[in-house]
C-alpha cells in the first residue's frame, strides 16, 4: 500500500526514514528524554581517527597545507601595542577535493553508505557539504540527490547558493531546488524515502568524526612547523560541525588551545522568512544558524546531532558582513590568497583577536575555503544592491543587517564582538529541560554540565532560576 505522502504523515514517520538511511538506531543511545550517551553515539561509527585519515586520503582529502599570514599578522601588529599581534596562520582547506572542510565529513560518510551497501547519498544543504558530498559521491561510484534551499517566493536565489548548486551539477549531482521555507526538510524526507538513499547528513556521527582529523592536524602540523601547540584556533560557526570536530580533534591530540567560535551577527533576520531571505548577503557562518545550533542542536535532520558545539568552544565572537568581506580582500591583496567568504568569517575575528595576543603567540584560522563566480564579494555586493541595501565605507559597529553593509575605513576598525556565552548555555539548558517536559535526574544534570561545558552548580542555578527544578 502506498504511503500518504501529505506534510503531517511524512514528517510523522521522521525517525523511521532516518533509521533506514542511517543504518542506526538512535533510540540505543538514549538515556532520559533529556539526556543521551553521546560518546557512544560516536563511538557506533567503529572508525578510528587512523582508519579515518585512511579513507580520506584516498579521496583527495585532508592533509591540507598550513599557511602563515605573514602580511596580515604585520599589519594586525600596527594596530596592536608595542609586543603584541599573535602569528596568524591559516589551515588551506581549500585544497580538499571540492574546496572545502566539508570534505572531512562527506568522505566519512559516504565511505560508510558504500560499506553498507546503499546505491546512493542525499544531503539537506545549501551550502559547500552539496559539493563536497557529489564530489565523494563521484569518487566512490554512488548516486547523489542535493537538496537545496534556494529561493524565494519570487524565484530570486541569492547568488552564493545558486553557484554551489552549479558545483553540485558539475560534479555529477541531481540538486533540487526549493522555495525557503519548511518545505525543505519535508522533500528531503520525502525523496529519501522514495529512493533508500543513504542520509549523507551533516550532523551525523560518521559526518563529526571526519571533523576530527582537522583539528588533530592543526596540533600536529603546529607542533612540527613550530615548535609548540597553537595558543588560539579560531573556528566560523552555523551548524556547529567545525567547532565540535576541530574541538574533538584537537583533544585527541592533547592540545588544549583556547578555541573560539565566530559567526557574522545577523541579528534581526529571520532565516525562514521568505522576505528577508534575500536581505542577508553572507549565507553561512551567520548568528542566524550559529546562535540556534548552539542552543538545540537537535533541531537538525537527525533525531540527535553529532555536533554539539557548546561542548567544545571556550568563546563565542561576532563580526559583521562589512567586515568579512573586507577581510576577503585583503587576503586576497595582502596575501595572494583568494578564498571564500565562509572561512573569512573566522579570518575576520582572528585579525582583530590576534592584536590581543602576544607577538610569540600562534593563532589558528581553521579553515579556507573555494570560491567561485556567485561567492566573490563582487556579486554578493551587486546583489545586496539589487535588494535595496545600502554598501558604505564606515565604521562596522554601524552595520544594520538587512539595511546595510558598512566595510571598513580603515582595518584599525576591524573589531570582534564577545557575545554572552553563559547566555547561550542558559539557553540550551532551558530548552532541554522544558522540550523534554520532566524533571531533571542528577544524571541529566551531569549531562546538562558536559552540554554547556560547566558545571551541576551553574545548571542547577539556571533551572532553579526559571523555576525548571
Amino acid at each position: 500500500m502506498a504511503l500518504a505522502k501529505d506534510y503531517q504523515s511524512v514528517m510523522g514517520r521522521s525517525n523511521d526514514i532516518q533509521k533506514e538511511a542511517l543504518g542506526l538506531d538512535y533510540a540505543v543511545f538514549e538515556t532520559s528524554p533529556i539526556s543521551f550517551d553521546y560518546e557512544a553515539l560516536m563511538t557506533s561509527t567503529g572508525y578510528t581517527l587512523e582508519e579515518i585519515e585512511r579513507i580520506q586520503g584516498l579521496y583527495g582529502v585532508g592533509n591540507t597545507p598550513l599557511l602563515e599570514l605573514r602580511n596580515m599578522t604585520k599589519l594586525a601588529r600596527k594596530y596592536a601595542k608595542p609586543g603584541f599581534g599573535a602569528r596568524i596562520f591559516a589551515k588551506d582547506e581549500s585544497c580538499n577535493a571540492s574546496g572545502s572542510f566539508k570534505d572531512r565529513r562527506a568522505a566519512c560518510a559516504v565511505a560508510h553508505a558504500k560499506k553498507l551497501g546503499y546505491k546512493g547519498v542525499m544531503a539537506a544543504t545549501s551550502g559547500n557539504y552539496g559539493a563536497a558530498v557529489a564530489s565523494q559521491a563521484a569518487m566512490q561510484g554512488l548516486n547523489c540527490i542535493i537538496v537545496q534551499e534556494c529561493y524565494d517566493s519570487k524565484g530570486v536565489g541569492q547568488p552564493e547558493i545558486v553557484e554551489k548548486a552549479r558545483k553540485c551539477e558539475a560534479l555529477g549531482a541531481e540538486v533540487v531546488q526549493l522555495t525557503v521555507g519548511p518545505e525543505l526538510f519535508y522533500s528531503f524526507l520525502s525523496i529519501l524515502e522514495d529512493t533508500g538513499y543513504f542520509n549523507a547528513s551533516l550532523y551525523s556521527p560518521f559526518g563529526i568524526a571526519g571533523v576530527e582529523t582537522l583539528g588533530y592536524e592543526i596540533a600536529m602540523q603546529c607542533r612540527e612547523k613550530l615548535g609548540k601547540d597553537p595558543d588560539m584556533v579560531v573556528c566560523t560557526t552555523a551548524g556547529g560541525g567545525m567547532v565540535t570536530g576541530t574541538g574533538r580533534g584537537l583533544q585527541k591530540a592533547g592540545c588544549k588551545a583556547e578555541l573560539v567560535a565566530a559567526s557574522i551577527d545577523l541579528t534581526g533576520l529571520h532565516m525562514a522568512s521568505d522576505v528577508q531571505f534575500n536581505k542577508k548577503s553572507c549565507t553561512t557562518g551567520h548568528t542566524g544558524f550559529g546562535v540556534p545550533y548552539a542552543t538545540d542542536p537537535d533541531h537538525s535532520d537527525v533525531p540527535r546531532s553529532a555536533a554539539r558545539p557548546l561542548r567544545y568552544m571556550d568563546r563565542y565572537v561576532t563580526t559583521t558582513q562589512g567586515e568579512v568581506m573586507y577581510t576577503t580582500e585583503m587576503l586576497a591583496n595582502l596575501e595572494g590568497i583568494e578564498r571564500g567568504p565562509a572561512g573569512n568569517t573566522a579570518l575576520a575575528a582572528a585579525f582583530s583577536l590576534a592584536q590581543e595576543l602576544p607577538e610569540d603567540a600562534i593563532l589558528v584560522v581553521s579553515e579556507t575555503e573555494y570560491t567561485g563566480a556567485g561567492k566573490h564579494i563582487q556579486p554578493q555586493l551587486a546583489f545586496a544592491r539589487e535588494n535595496g541595501i545600502e554598501i558604505k565605507f564606515g565604521d562596522p559597529s554601524e552595520d544594520k543587517p538587512g539595511q546595510n553593509i558598512v566595510l571598513p575605513a580603515n582595518p584599525g576598525l576591524i573589531k570582534y564582538k564577545e557575545a554572552d556565552l553563559n547566555h547561550f548555555r542558559q539557553s540550551l539548558i532551558k530548552k532541554s529541560v522544558k522540550k523534554a517536559g520532566v524533571k531533571p535526574t542528577d544524571a541529566d544534570l551531569e549531562f546538562l554540565a558536559v552540554e554547556t561545558k560547566t558545571d551541576v552548580d551553574f545548571v542547577k542555578k539556571t533551572l532553579e532560576e526559571n523555576g525548571l527544578l
